[in-house]
């Protein structure tokens, strides 16, 4: 018997909530776990910084390729970048596994204006989640109007982290 889509969907549905409430959890725990006797791995912010700018490119390009019609290069473009978001997620986790937060000395109002972004930053990249999450699921299951009604939102959230954390990176570098 064939599962109808009403009771994918509510399979998928609880996986996105499930998965929304866990990651964060468990960046959250991690970040604040040091693994003893491992070197710094202070060379990963860059690496990061810039999966984060490729994330922004690959987003912008997959809307411009599905506004062209090419639906099989926005979807390449779009795994793409989920599987960036990921490896991302993996390196900023493993860098703060093995190093101290790095505090940022800027002053005046380029210190309120980090803050605000990186603030957002953090605020939007725990958001953008579940609605990542529903949009690619909406995707693989054939609701392309729905999908397409949710990426109006996903996208400039989505955008605005990858974006604003290559802002964050440029912005506290200089104290590394």
């Amino acid at each position: 018997m064939p599962i109808n889509l009403s009771e994918n969907s509510m399979k998928y549905n609880k996986w996105i909530w499930i998965l929304s409430i866990i990651i964060p959890i468990t960046i959250a725990v991690l970040f604040n776990v040091k693994i003893p006797g491992v070197e710094r791995l202070g060379f990963l912010p860059p690496i990061y910084a810039t999966i984060n700018g490729i994330t922004a490119i690959l987003l912008i390009t997959a809307v411009f390729q599905i506004k062209k019609g090419n639906r099989k290069i926005h979807e390449r473009l779009m795994k793409t970048a989920i599987v960036f978001s990921i490896l991302f997620l993996l390196m900023y986790i493993m860098y703060h596994m093995t190093s101290d937060s790095t505090e940022y000395k800027g002053k005046g109002i380029l210190r309120y204006v980090y803050f605000f972004i990186l603030i957002s930053h953090i605020v939007l990249s725990i958001t953008v989640i579940p609605f990542v999450l529903i949009t690619y699921v909406r995707a693989i299951t054939g609701q392309f109007i729905k999908h397409k009604k949710i990426a109006r939102i996903t996208f400039p959230i989505w955008l605005y982290v990858a974006i604003s954390g290559v802002i964050v990176y440029f912005m506290i570098s200089p104290y590394y």
